[in-house]
C-alpha cells in the first residue's frame, strides 16, 4: 500500500513518466496516475473488450479491392494506432498501422508466449517515418478480435493486445455489390419516409429519438437525427461537418445515409462539458422499418 501511495504521489508531480509506460508517447497527468496505479499492480494496463455485441467479421469478399481509411479499436491505452490505412487486393487484407509513440520493436500476430518460441523471423518490424513507427499488419476479418502482441523496447517484453478494424468506419463504395445495403440495393424511390434508428456509443446519457424522418431525393438518402439533448452544436460524418437545424428546441440535423442495416460511425460535438468534446457514435439505420 505504501509503494502504491508513492507512486501515485509521483505521478501527481512529475507528469511525464515514459519510464513506468511501455509506449514512450506522451500522456495526460490523468492518464499518467492510471498508468502508474495499474503498473503497480500487475505490470501492465487492465485491457479493455474491443469486440461489441452484435458484431459479426467481415472478410475479404465483402469487401472491393483498394486502399481505404480504417479505424482500429485496441484493448489497450498502451497500443494506440493512431492512423490506418487497410488495402484489399485479391482476397487477403494487410492494414499499415501508425502508432501513438515509438516504444515497440516488433509485433507478432499471436500471443507472447507463441511469439516468444517463433523464429526472429516471423516478427513484423517497424518502419519510420517523419519521426513515428509504422506497422504492417496481416487482416483476418474486419469487426474480429485479432491477437497481437507488442515487444517493447523498454521492458524488453512481449505484451498481449487485441485489435479490432471496424467494418463501420469503412466509406460504403469498399463494400462488394450486396454486401451492404443502399437505396439503390433496396429499391427505394425518391419520397418522404420514416425509419428506425439505433444510436450507440457515448456515456448514454444523451440519445436520439429513433422513428425519424429520411427523404430520398435523386437517389440520395437524408435522415433528420433528433437529439434529446439540445447540447450538440455539430456532427461530422465521412470528415464533414453538419450544424445544426434552426427552429427545432433540441439539436436536430440533416445528415446523409449511404449504408443500411451495418453500423454507421458518426461523431458530435457536445458542450454540456466544462469544454466542448467530440464524441464517436454509431447509427444503425434498419431497413425493414422504412415506411412512406
Amino acid at each position: 500500500m505504501k509503494k502504491l501511495i508513492c507512486l501515485l504521489f509521483l505521478a501527481m508531480t512529475i507528469v511525464s513518466c515514459s519510464e513506468t509506460t511501455e509506449n514512450s508517447g506522451t500522456s495526460s497527468q490523468a492518464e499518467t496516475i492510471q498508468t502508474v496505479t495499474e503498473y503497480a499492480q500487475d505490470g501492465t494496463v487492465a485491457p479493455v473488450e474491443v469486440v461489441e455485441e452484435g458484431m459479426t467479421p467481415v472478410y475479404a469478399d465483402a469487401l472491393k479491392d483498394g486502399v481505404y481509411p480504417v479505424e482500429v479499436s485496441s484493448s489497450s491505452s498502451m497500443f494506440k494506432i493512431t492512423e490506418c490505412e487497410l488495402t484489399i487486393q485479391n482476397g487477403t487484407m494487410s492494414a499499415e498501422m501508425t502508432m501513438s509513440g515509438t516504444g515497440y520493436k516488433w509485433l507478432f500476430m499471436g500471443n507472447g508466449e507463441t511469439a516468444e518460441n517463433a523464429s526472429e523471423s516471423d516478427y513484423i518490424p517497424f518502419v519510420e517515418e517523419d519521426g513515428v513507427h509504422k506497422f504492417t499488419v496481416p487482416v483476418e476479418a474486419l469487426d474480429m478480435g485479432i491477437e497481437c502482441t507488442a515487444f517493447s523496447f523498454n521492458k524488453e517484453k512481449w505484451y498481449d493486445r487485441t485489435i479490432l478494424f471496424r467494418a463501420d468506419s469503412l466509406p460504403v463504395e469498399a463494400f462488394a455489390d450486396g454486401a451492404a445495403n443502399t437505396i439503390e440495393s433496396l429499391g427505394i424511390t425518391d419520397g418522404e419516409y420514416t425509419v428506425e434508428v439505433t444510436l450507440e456509443g457515448g456515456s448514454g446519457k444523451a440519445g436520439i429519438y429513433p422513428h425519424t424522418q429520411m427523404t430520398v431525393k435523386d437517389g440520395k438518402a437524408t435522415a433528420r437525427i433528433i437529439w434529446t439533448s439540445s447540447n450538440y452544436d455539430y456532427m461530422v460524418i465521412d470528415g464533414k461537418k453538419y450544424m445544426p437545424l434552426e427552429d427545432i428546441e433540441n439539436s436536430a440535423f440533416d445528415i446523409p445515409v449511404d449504408i443500411f442495416d451495418m453500423k454507421m460511425s458518426v461523431s458530435a460535438d457536445t458542450t454540456a462539458m466544462s469544454t466542448p468534446h467530440e464524441i464517436d457514435y454509431t447509427l444503425y439505420f434498419d431497413s425493414s422499418t422504412i415506411a412512406k
